[in-house]
């Protein structure tokens, strides 16, 4: 037998697939190595809480605008098969997670205890596992970041992993300890280890980038930053700029590492630990392809090459869904975590029934009027969560048909991959309006406490393009090219109900666009 989409993976991006395929009744089956749905989570984080946010109280009853302020829930029409049913707390315990996916998994087409071991393309696929083979028209791969990534480091195979290194504080009493990587990962151990650790040293050659202010969630978060305040208070630990250059064992048994510090022009120190502890990320693991189904990677190797519809640049026919994903907006947005890639599966979703089921993108009517238009947008941009989630990603579009004729038609398509409707995706149109939510220019680089940066006035239009807080963008399409931009200054961080200030000059901002190509 030969389906017509096999999954390889079940963790989140897995079900989330699986889930929507089950609903439109297409013809599908999961392969999970695991014993259960998302084994991933019954292993990390290491230390066991998540930093993906859990706020069950929003103030609101609307479902889509409450997924906001829920990371770790899968688009689901049921409301039991929510995160906040599993656990209240703002950031939850991964065995929260394991038993929410679990659930999850129930009434889907999913066969556990099957490891892929390879996967080939003589004519359709041919995926084996074990003493198990199957064929399939269309493959995804959902099985995320499970290599741990080791960089290029001489002597780097002497340290620990964090996969696999204990988490018992109390087996580090006493000791040196470096921790190479600056991630979320390095700074999550390094917490654990400050009560019983003698000195920790984080590592790494780029700088600490905090998540509060570059708004990407994979950089340092706040939960595992305390390390920052032992650092700067001088408690005997250090984070050190620069290249770890070598690893060598000493022989009382500890190590020896040859650094070289990035804001001196000292030559390189040598440094004495106790432990070195690897936390330098995770990659994806490609071993299991045949060259005739190999895909390209990017990113040191550690991201397959994705096209626009998360389908590899190499291959056709084989997809990626999930934490894979975010090669295509890599530590700009959010399609590496659970609040981010569910959108990203559900387009990739809507993308595989346009191309294959002949179900083009969904579209609602809508009167092709400046007035219609303006209360569509405005409507979805004060509750909708994909673009929330997903910005400068996804994109609302309202495309308008015939605009000199009586006939004339509009129709709006909701959460379309922005890279996706660029390369013409839909359907023909005189003209279309993306709309999205975005940060402005440099928003990196300002820090949001800072008082003495001015910020742009909220409904300053003739400024909002230069404010660096989250607002909405409509830009005007013709022919594939952009036309004219609106910039909705209203800092969306702070207030979801766009006020009524915006109205006049969006539809100011529409009608002109239409009459320019009446």
């Amino acid at each position: 037998m030969t389906h017509d989409y096999l999954i390889i993976g079940a963790g989140p991006a897995g079900l989330q697939l699986a889930a929507l395929m089950e609903r439109d009744g297409h013809d599908y089956v999961v392969l999970e190595a695991g014993e259960t749905a998302g084994t991933f989570f019954r292993t990390y984080p290491r230390h066991r809480r998540l930093i993906s946010i859990n706020k069950v109280w929003t103030g609101s009853d609307d479902p889509e605008f409450n997924l906001r302020a829920d990371w770790n829930s899968l688009l689901t029409d049921d409301p039991a098969r929510l995160f906040r049913n599993y656990s209240t707390k703002y950031f939850p315990a991964a065995g929260d997670m394991v038993r929410y996916l679990a659930d999850f998994a129930e009434g889907l087409n999913i066969e556990y205890g099957v490891r892929v071991t390879s996967v080939s393309r003589p004519a359709d696929f041919v995926v084996t596992a074990g003493d198990r083979t199957y064929s399939a028209r269309r493959v995804i791969v959902a099985t995320g970041v499970s290599r741990l990534y080791e960089p290029p480091i001489p002597g780097a195979s002497l340290a620990e992993r964090y996969d696999t290194v204990s988490v018992d504080a109390a087996g580090f009493t006493n000791q040196r300890v470096l921790i190479i990587g600056k991630g979320n990962s390095a700074f999550e151990t390094a917490d654990a280890l400050v009560e019983t650790a003698a000195v920790i040293h984080v590592a790494g050659p780029h700088s600490v980038r905090l998540a509060w202010q570059t708004h990407y969630v994979g950089h340092l978060r706040a939960v595992n930053n305390n390390f920052l305040d032992t650092y700067q208070l001088k408690s005997q630990n250090a984070v050190l700029d620069g290249t770890v250059e070598r690893i060598a064992r000493r022989d009382d048994g500890g190590y020896r590492v040859d650094f070289r510090y990035a804001r001196t022009v000292e030559k390189t120190r040598v440094l004495d630990y106790d432990r070195i502890i690897l936390c330098t990320g995770f990659a994806f693991d490609a071993s299991i392809f045949d060259p005739s189904a190999a895909p390209a990677l990017v990113i040191n190797d550690r991201f397959p090459e994705q096209t626009a519809a998360f389908e590899s640049v190499n291959v056709p026919g084989l997809y990626f869904a999930g934490t894979l994903s975010q090669q295509r907006d890599f530590k700009k947005s959010t399609n590496g975590f659970i609040h981010g890639f569910r959108y990203g599966v559900r387009a990739l979703h809507k993308i595989l029934s346009a191309r294959y089921e002949s179900r083009p993108w969904p579209a609602a009517a809508l009167e092709p009027t400046p007035e219609a238009i303006t209360a569509a947008v405005i409507a979805r941009i004060n509750r909708t969560s994909a673009l929330w989630q997903q910005f400068a990603v996804l994109a609302d579009v309202v495309t308008v048909s015939a605009t000199s004729s009586a006939s004339s038609s509009a129709a709006y398509h909701e959460e379309v991959p922005v890279a996706y409707f660029k390369e013409g995706a839909l359907t023909s149109y005189d003209v279309a309006f993306v709309v999205t939510l975005e940060y402005g220019p440099d928003h990196d680089q300002v820090d949001p406490f800072d008082i003495t940066v001015p910020r742009i006035a909220e409904n300053d239009a003739a400024a909002a393009h230069e404010a660096s807080y989250l607002h909405p963008v409509v830009r005007a399409y013709r022919g594939g090219t952009v036309v004219a931009t609106h910039h909705l200054a209203e800092n969306l961080e702070n207030n979801w109900d766009l006020p009524g200030v915006h109205v006049e000059p969006l539809e100011v901002f529409v009608k002109g666009v239409l009459a320019d190509v009446a």
